[in-house]
């Protein structure tokens, strides 16, 4: 009875260890990531929004980005959280 549970609790650890290492951890670092590049953003730099629009930074305020896109200079405001990366997608600009 007794290792029983000592295996069982030996397997409890080990399956919240891989837990943590596999996915926990990854998207800690990618979050971090991700908040450094939001408050690197400067205007001038290209920056592409969840919703597939590419556009340049004109200005940034606390919580929000003012984006300007294409040729007839269309100002759009978006909250931080909506950028996906800075500059632009890999697969929208190879079309």
């Amino acid at each position: 009875m007794g290792n029983e549970l000592t295996f069982i609790l030996i397997l409890l650890v080990a399956y919240i260890l891989i837990f943590y290492f596999l996915k926990m951890r990854p998207d800690k670092k990618r979050k971090k990531e991700q908040d450094q590049m939001k408050k690197s953003l400067v205007p001038g730099d290209t920056v592409t929004m969840i919703d597939g629009i590419i556009g340049t930074v004109c200005a940034v305020k606390e919580k929000t980005i003012v984006v300007e896109t294409g040729a007839d200079r269309v100002r759009l405001e978006y909250a931080l959280w909506s950028i996906m990366e800075k500059g632009a997608a890999v697969g929208q600009a190879q079309q």
